[in-house]
């Protein structure tokens, strides 16, 4: 089993920067991918970002160049960064994380951009 825990989200203006992390635990030893899903409103689920454990990195086409993913394989941890929020960014930010064909979800959390 895979623990992933959610942080980083909030309030904050539009315009303005954000940055979440998620902290991977349990059993992370090959974990492959590591992705950002939202789920904003009017929308189904969508995919914000992946990395995998080589570090390649992809992006919804939308959000290439505001948003950017990292790793830090000592801590466990993916990172998303956030910048130029715009309200259509509000929503809740989970979590994943792929290994050995099984995906483990985060609980989410919860990103409010106010305009």
């Amino acid at each position: 089993q895979v623990q992933l825990v959610e942080s980083g989200g909030g309030l904050v203006q539009a315009g303005g920067s954000l940055t979440l992390s998620c902290a991977a635990s349990g059993s992370i030893s090959s974990i492959n991918a590591m992705s950002w899903y939202r789920h904003t409103l009017g929308k189904q689920r969508e995919l914000v970002a992946v990395i995998t454990s080589g570090g390649g990195t992809k992006y919804e086409e939308s959000l290439q160049g505001r948003f950017t993913i990292s790793r830090d394989n000592e801590k466990n941890t993916v990172y998303l960064r956030m910048h130029s929020l715009i309200p259509e960014d509000t929503g809740v930010y989970y979590c994943n994380a792929e290994r050995y064909g099984l995906e483990y979800w985060g609980k989410g959390t919860l990103v409010t951009v106010s305009s």
